[in-house]
């Protein structure tokens, strides 16, 4: 069960991570949350964040912009000067929020594997849990893939990198949560 989920036969999954499994996770999610950034006035306002409203502009990070896409056109779509003004009224009034469900994705995981106490362990994933463990994976995914920009005719060339190309820790990880993500979504099938 290494480093992968496996049903844990109460609805649940496990999965057993050694201390250095557990880090490295801890370390990407631990990033995420760097790379979404604190909620709005620093989250000390819960009445000033009900009323806070999100950029109209797409981040330029590829990365950021792959967790938050536009929500009409994007690249390749018709130059129109009304789906602009949809994407930056949606992008306004939902970023915020998909930003904090993010937030608390990554939150949620960190706080598992701070369970863990620094060293490896099994740590259980209740049924309830899946959805945020999902999306915090995916989300990781999603931005490593950024960074490395993976696209679908490249995806097998990762296989073939070679020890000495510096992009392979990051390829390492891409792998592997792809492989952690698959398993947990056997795990909740299974």
């Amino acid at each position: 069960m290494a480093g992968l989920f496996e049903s844990a036969g109460d609805g649940g999954a496990a999965i057993a991570l050694d201390e250095f499994e557990a880090s490295i996770l801890r370390s990407l999610e631990v990033q995420m949350l760097e790379l979404i950034g604190p909620p709005p006035g620093g989250g000390g306002d819960p009445l000033a964040a009900l009323f806070a409203e999100g950029p109209s502009e797409a981040p330029e990070d590829p990365a950021l912009l792959r967790l938050f896409p536009d929500g009409y056109g994007g690249p390749g779509a018709p130059e129109d000067p009304r789906t602009a003004e949809r994407a930056a009224e949606f992008r306004r009034y939902t970023e915020l929020d998909l930003r904090a469900r993010k937030r608390d994705d990554a939150l949620a995981v960190v706080r598992a594997l701070d369970g863990l106490g620094g060293a490896g362990g099994v740590l259980e994933v209740e049924p309830d849990d899946f959805p945020r463990w999902l999306g915090a994976l995916n989300d990781l995914r999603l931005t490593l893939g950024a960074r490395l920009e993976v696209s679908e005719e490249e995806d097998e060339g990762l296989y073939r990198l070679p020890d000495s190309d510096p992009r392979k820790p990051l390829v390492i990880a891409y792998l592997w949560l792809g492989a952690m993500q698959e398993s947990l979504l056997e795990a909740m099938t299974g």
